[in-house]
């Protein structure tokens, strides 16, 4: 860990300049308390540094929890071998998984499979009770409900250093979540407007506890994250099935975990109530197991907390972006990402060519600059990965 204000600590040691001075900006916000934390992964965002961990007093940054709500990852480890599954054909197992599960737009959910209406009725009840309607937000958002979404979300089978098989994906709160994000922030921007609040960065825009803005905001932010977590359940549930299918056997689930890195929540450090932003980044309480991924073609990690105080007990999300998009497209070729996939089963073609493992930090270093956030559980490989285009 490395103090860089007395309001911004840093565990990145793979940091450029621009970030550190988007993160200055941020914890220079009149309600940080008692500081700002960036993870091992951090790199720049917008508005909010990504891989950032936001503690708030009576105010909330909507752009400091993200536009993809509830985003997180969830895993299951099942009783199923290495040599089990290297028996079966891979390709044919990421060609189920592809058919079942919409990889984009929700749009292509044509309705809503029989395994998703209890997880649809449990969101529209809660909508109820938050007194408001998602489809003023997306119309088709029961659609999207076991979807995937694009960038760098995933579904990964993999196996750990027992070579026992996981199954392995990274979603969130897809269109509904992105709208009713974007929606808030731009409340708060209106606000700072309103009342000639002079931001650093119109993303810094914030909504005071107590008014109605920010009681609207919460309401819907908790919904969005419940459907991002019930989304990677039903798709995790569809990749199950998958799995059975092509295993000839159920799947026995001796493990699962699911976990949010773009969330608030309301927590107590430092002797007092504030709101916990984390935006790229985990909840790393001491004990509590989490999942950290690597790049498409690296290690990812089952972890357990160790409750870091400094952290906010906290931990990394990922391996972040050195490149960005079009970065990476410029200086990476399709031929190297096949280098880079080299033994794991993918969908070969150039559209992925800016999630290449180079386009990001490396995985290793991110996790030795964790060390003292997080132990290591189980080392997962990939064996097969799909993505959405």
């Amino acid at each position: 860990m490395e103090k860089l204000t007395n309001r911004l600590l840093n565990w990145a040691s793979v940091l450029d300049e621009k970030t550190v001075e988007q993160a200055r900006v941020s914890s220079r916000m009149p309600f940080i308390y008692p500081h700002l934390a960036l993870m091992p992964d951090a790199h720049l965002g917008k508005g909010a540094t990504v891989g950032s961990v936001i503690p708030t007093l009576g105010a909330i940054m909507p752009a400091a929890v993200g536009v993809d709500i509830g985003c997180g990852m969830i895993a299951v480890r099942t009783q199923f071998t290495r040599a089990q599954l290297e028996s079966r054909d891979l390709k044919a197992l990421r060609e189920q998984i592809e058919r079942a599960i919409p990889l984009s737009a929700g749009r292509d959910n044509r309705k809503v499979v029989a395994t998703a209406e209890p997880r649809v009725a449990e969101l529209e009840e809660l909508a109820a009770r938050k007194e408001f309607d998602p489809a003023r937000y997306a119309g088709h958002w029961r659609g999207q409900l076991g979807s995937l979404g694009s960038g760098n979300h995933f579904i990964e089978v993999s196996v750990d250093e027992t070579d026992a098989v996981w199954m392995f994906l990274h979603s969130g709160s897809r269109g509904v979540g992105n709208k009713i994000a974007t929606h808030h922030i731009a409340v708060a921007q209106r606000l700072a407007k309103q009342w000639w609040i002079d931001l650093p960065d119109p993303d810094l825009a914030y909504l005071v506890e107590g008014t109605d803005e920010f009681r609207r905001y919460i309401a819907e932010l908790r919904w969005a994250q419940h459907f991002a977590l019930l989304n990677r359940e039903e798709m995790m549930d569809r990749v199950s099935r998958q799995l059975s299918e092509v295993m000839s056997d159920d799947v026995h689930e001796l493990e699962r975990i699911n976990c949010h890195h773009n969330f608030t929540e309301r927590e107590k450090h430092f002797g007092k109530e504030v709101w916990v932003s984390r935006k790229g980044a985990i909840q790393a309480d001491l004990g509590r197991p989490g999942l950290i991924p690597g790049s498409m073609g690296t290690a990812s990690y089952v972890v357990s907390g160790l409750g870091n105080p400094l952290s906010l007990n906290s931990s990394p999300h990922g391996a972040g972006r050195e490149y960005s998009r079009s970065a990476a497209r410029r200086t990476f070729s399709h031929e190297q990402l096949r280098e880079a996939m080299v033994g794991i089963e993918f969908r070969d073609t150039d559209a992925f060519i800016d999630e290449i493992p180079q386009a990001y930090k490396p995985i290793d270093q991110v996790m030795a600059d964790a060390s003292d956030l997080v132990e290591i559980r189980h080392t997962l490989h990939q064996l097969v990965n799909v993505k959405g285009d």
